[in-house]
């Protein structure tokens, strides 16, 4: 019988029974990926771990268990159904080269079954189907028939459904098996089976089996380290437990769900999820530190919040809503993640700011709709206004067709959009969307070459050349590392003169061609402070960290991975240096190939 229980309650289960199987539990990573430009945000567990995944041994040791919060937009459109969401909490374990599909999946039906006593005739199989690449993964399903699984409720899917990764172009993948819960509902055909659109079947786990490597010429080739990557929906599991139609039922959403209710005239249930999701996950990317903005996070972030107020119009409400309700978001969520109480006061003003300016942009759309309508007569008769057109009001001003189409009813009854045209072009912007977003997987932690691997290690040079020039209020902000250049943001406050700028190049290339050593050891994290590493991701580390030592010159808390000695570096150059944000600013450098001149003297300015 089902074991009740709040998804705070989930996740405290989840890492007790992984720890006492011997996994190590690790810290959160932020929602803003470290290191990787491979994705704007964290989508999962694993992302984080991708050197890991790759052979760098990690400090924890090779078992290990988190919950990660993450954020995903891939399928915004499907968001207000029963289960799909953008930001989500994901609980996972990792084996690191240790076990493999025989104890992950029994550990995955173990705790299922005996510890959220979930009925095993309720629980439905994926597994990968094989194709040219790899072969069908029966060692997986006769694993789940041992533990009594019956083949009617096994099913062999392609690789779209039970494959992951790469996470960029190259790298660790392989099958998975997935794990769902039939929720009662009857089928929506003979043919209804897990990862069917109807929702009879919601997926809670998935165990992905990374076994191969994928080269740049497309081969699949074995991995000499098999992992095992597994993600459970806390949402998602939770609604299970509680025997909750839809995640927006659990305690989890309720007091949300609740607030916007209350603000409402016209209580339409998909858009009151859409605004519930859009602005808890807009709330938590605010409290990263992140203002909305028209290039990449901060488009995302706009483009949520912008969207809740778009369905927030649709169902009656006129006053200023979002940071009530990312308040409520704050109180419900601040026990668990005591950033959102410390960054409360720029949630709020950031998204109060964005639902101010995005009113006057529908305002301004109001006045172009205006003049569009001077185009027409109710004389003409029936009027169809163009898809097209419609589509245009929709991307730039934020109206939904259904607005704009009630507005020219209101001055020519009888019209009506173009429908069709309409969703030509919004499904040629879909898939716009997902070629930009498929680019962004392109390099990458998960592309771990000897460049990045370079560039990377060339960062902490950077860091602290930027601590000696410029003070040691200087403190990292993010890094974007992709084969061809570095990218490293910084606290300070003002633009850095052309002086300054050569003083922090000649540091980092007279340490380069000083050939110092760079040693790794593992420590605790108040041991690796106490020597004066630099340790600004605190809240994400475990119990025992990795300490990067270049010399004498710099020491830092890190993931990995780097060089062995700075004389690999090559010559270090900035080219750019910008703003980024208030108080951030932003450095653009490239290491280049040193001929033997340069490996005897240092480079002057």
């Amino acid at each position: 019988m089902k074991v009740r229980m709040t998804g705070r309650e989930l996740k405290a289960r989840y890492i007790e029974f992984f720890v006492s199987k011997n996994h190590k539990e690790i810290g959160q990573a932020s929602l803003i990926p470290e290191h990787d430009p491979s994705v704007l945000f964290t989508t999962a567990g694993m992302h984080p771990l991708v050197p890991y995944l790759l052979g760098e041994p990690h400090p924890q040791g090779r078992r290990l268990v988190n919950v990660q919060r993450c954020l995903r937009t891939d399928d915004i459109d499907e968001v207000g159904d029963e289960a799909h969401l953008t930001f989500f909490e994901m609980l996972g374990n990792w084996s690191l080269g240790d076990y493999f599909k025989e104890e992950a999946i029994q550990l995955s039906y173990e705790f299922l079954t005996e510890h959220l006593g979930i009925e095993p005739e309720r629980l439905w199989i994926t597994v990968f189907a094989g194709d040219d690449d790899a072969p069908r993964d029966d060692v997986a399903a006769n694993i789940w028939k041992s533990l009594g699984i019956s083949d009617q409720r096994i099913h062999y899917l392609s690789k779209k459904e039970n494959w992951w990764g790469p996470a960029g172009q190259t790298g660790p993948c392989g099958p998975d098996t997935e794990m769902f819960y039939d929720v009662g509902k009857p089928p929506c055909g003979p043919d209804c089976r897990p990862a069917c659109p109807c929702q009879k079947f919601v997926e809670i786990w998935n165990d992905v089996f990374m076994e191969y490597n994928k080269t740049a010429d497309g081969c699949y080739l074995p991995l000499r380290q098999k992992n095992v990557d597994t993600g459970l929906g806390v949402e998602r599991v939770a609604a299970v437990l509680q025997e909750r139609p839809t995640v927006f039922e659990t305690e989890l959403f309720a007091p949300i769900v609740s607030a916007i209710k209350e603000l409402s005239t016209n209580p339409l249930e998909r858009s009151i999820r859409i605004i519930a999701d859009h602005l808890r996950a807009s709330t938590f990317l605010l409290a990263e530190k992140l203002p909305p903005s028209n290039v990449e996070r901060g488009y995302v972030l706009r483009r949520l919040i912008r969207r809740a107020i778009r369905h927030g119009r649709s169902i009656g409400i006129e006053e200023d809503f979002t940071a009530p309700i990312a308040a409520v978001v704050v109180a419900e969520y601040a026990e668990d993640y005591p950033h959102l109480a410390e960054n409360r006061d720029f949630i709020l003003a950031e998204i109060q700011k964005e639902e101010r300016r995005f009113k006057e942009t529908l305002q301004k759309g109001m006045r172009e709709f205006e003049r569009e309508l001077q185009n027409y007569s109710p004389r003409q008769g029936q009027v169809v206004f163009p898809g097209e057109r419609a589509f245009y009001f929709y991307e730039t001003f934020g109206f939904p067709v259904e607005l704009t189409e009630e507005m020219l009813r209101e001055r020519l009854p009888g019209a009506a959009i173009d429908r069709q045209a309409f969703e030509k072009a919004y499904e040629r912007h879909r898939q716009m969307s997902r070629a930009g977003a498929e680019q962004k997987f392109r390099g990458g932690l998960a592309d771990a070459t000897e460049k990045t691997t370079r560039l990377h290690t060339a960062t902490h040079l950077l860091h602290q050349a930027l601590r000696t020039v410029l003070s040691q209020h200087v403190e990292q902000r993010g890094s974007n590392i992709t084969p061809d250049r570095l990218r490293f943001d910084f606290s300070h406050p003002a633009k850095m003169t052309a002086d300054e700028i050569a003083r922090v190049e000649r540091i980092v290339n007279e340490t380069i061609t000083e050939a110092l050593p760079i040693e790794v050891t593992i420590t605790t994290l108040d041991e690796a402070k106490r020597q004066g590493a630099i340790a600004l991701f605190a809240d994400k580390y475990g119990d025992n960290v990795k300490v990067y030592a270049i010399g004498d010159f710099s020491k830092e808390v890190c993931g990995g991975p780097h060089v062995s000695n700075t004389s690999k570096l090559g010559r270090f150059k900035i080219i750019k240096e910008e703003a980024c944000s208030a108080g951030v600013r932003r450095i653009r450098a490239v290491l280049e190939e040193m001929d033997e001149t340069d490996q005897t003297r240092p480079e002057t300015q």
